[in-house]
C-alpha cells in the first residue's frame, strides 16, 4: 500500500474510536484554555506564520475566530503545521480541535474518516500554472507535460480524471509536501504546477517575479475548502459551524469590527440576536450570549477576513467570485438566527 493509502486508513481507523474518546471537546478545550488548530506548513492568505511564527490568514482567522467565542480571547490559540497526509490522523487522534487547513469536503472524506465539515470558508477549483515564456494559454496544450503535484491530495486525482478525460497524456511529479511542489517547479524540474487556484495565486505572489508565471483560465473541478471536526461531539460541530455562520451573518448585517459597539444599540431584530442584545443564543453552545458580539469585535465579519488575507488589494489578488454573499451573486450563504 502506498504512504497516502496507509495515512487515510489509519485516519479511518482511529476515527472508529474517537467518538468515544473525545465527545467532551469544549470541555477539554475550556480545561486547557486554548484551542489546537491544525493548519498547512504556510499558504499565505490562509494559514501561514511570520518570521516571528505569528500564524494569519483566512483559515486562522476561523480558529481565531472560535477562540473569541468560547475564551473572549483570540490569541487563545495553538497551531499545528500539517502536511496533507498527517491532518486526518491528526484530528482522529486529537492531536488538534479543529482542522482549518485548505480541506477540500469530498463524500468519501466525510463518510469514511469519522469527520465532519463545518461549512466552505472557500469555494475554489483546481488549476494550472506555468511559465510565460512557455507560451501556453489552455490546459488543452498540456498533453506530454511534466506536473508538479502534491501526494495524498484531490489534486492528484482530479489530474488524473482530467487527462484522461480529454484523452492527454503527462508525467506527474509528485512530492509529499506543498513546499517541496513549489520548489520544483521553481527549479524546473516539471513544466506545470498544478493545485487549487487560490494556492496557486498565493505561491505566485511570492515568487521572486510573479509576472514571469500564468494561471490558466480552465478550472478542472470544485474545491469546497473548509473547517473539519471530528464526528462524535454534536456540540462542538455546532460550534464549528456557528462560527462560521456568525462571519457571514454579521457581513449581510453590515456589523462590522469597527461599528459593531455601535450595532448593539441597532433596531434591527436580526443584528440585535447576532449580538446577544435580544434572545440567547449562546447558552445552547455550552458559550456566552455574546458569543457571535465577541467574533466580530476580534476579528469582524467574513468579508473583512477575506478582503485583509486574500482580497483585490492583497498580493494574492482574489476576487470574491463565488465566496460573495449570495445576494451579491455569490454562493456564500449564512442560516439565520433565530
Amino acid at each position: 500500500m502506498s504512504k497516502n493509502v496507509l495515512s487515510f486508513a489509519l485516519a479511518a481507523a482511529l476515527a472508529l474510536t474517537a467518538t468515544a474518546a473525545y465527545a467532551d471537546t469544549l470541555a477539554d478545550v475550556k480545561a486547557k484554555g486554548y484551542l489546537q488548530c491544525g493548519v498547512t506548513g504556510g499558504v499565505a492568505g490562509f494559514s501561514a506564520p511570520d518570521a516571528n511564527n505569528n500564524w494569519s490568514g483566512l483559515e486562522v482567522d476561523f480558529c481565531r475566530a472560535m477562540a473569541a467565542a468560547i475564551f473572549n480571547d483570540p490569541n487563545a490559540v495553538r497551531y499545528t503545521p500539517l502536511t496533507s497526509q498527517e491532518r486526518f490522523t491528526a484530528l482522529s487522534a486529537g492531536e488538534i480541535d479543529v482542522l482549518s487547513r485548505t480541506t477540500t469536503w469530498t463524500m468519501s472524506r466525510d463518510t469514511q474518516l469519522g469527520i465532519s465539515f463545518a461549512g466552505t470558508m472557500f469555494y475554489d477549483g483546481q488549476g494550472f500554472m506555468v511559465r510565460k515564456a512557455d507560451g501556453i494559454a489552455s490546459a488543452k496544450d498540456l498533453s506530454g507535460a511534466a506536473i508538479c503535484i502534491e501526494s495524498g491530495t484531490t489534486t492528484e486525482l482530479n489530474a488524473a480524471d482530467y487527462f484522461a478525460a480529454n484523452g492527454m497524456e503527462y508525467n506527474a511529479v509528485v512530492f509529499v509536501d506543498q513546499d517541496e511542489v513549489v520548489k520544483a517547479y521553481e527549479d524546473g524540474r516539471c513544466d506545470v504546477y498544478t493545485t487549487d487556484s487560490s494556492a496557486l495565486a498565493s505561491e505566485r505572489s511570492k515568487f521572486a517575479n510573479p509576472d514571469d508565471h500564468v494561471i490558466l483560465p480552465e478550472i478542472i473541478s470544485k474545491e469546497p475548502l473548509g473547517p473539519v471536526v471530528r464526528q462524535g461531539d454534536e456540540l462542538w460541530f455546532k460550534i464549528a459551524r456557528w462560527t462560521y455562520y456568525a462571519l457571514l451573518e454579521a457581513e449581510e448585517l453590515g456589523v462590522t469590527q469597527a461599528n459593531v459597539d455601535e450595532m448593539l444599540g441597532s433596531d434591527n431584530p436580526a443584528i440585535k440576536r447576532l449580538l446577544g442584545v435580544e434572545g440567547d443564543f449562546g447558552t445552547a453552545l455550552g458559550l456566552t450570549k455574546d458569543w457571535a458580539y465577541q467574533i466580530v469585535k476580534h476579528i469582524g465579519n467574513y468579508g473583512e477576513t477575506y478582503e485583509r488575507h486574500v482580497g483585490p488589494n492583497t498580493p494574492i489578488g482574489l476576487a470574491r467570485g463565488l465566496n460573495a454573499l449570495w445576494k451579491d451573486g455569490g454562493i456564500q450563504y449564512a442560516m439565520p438566527i433565530r
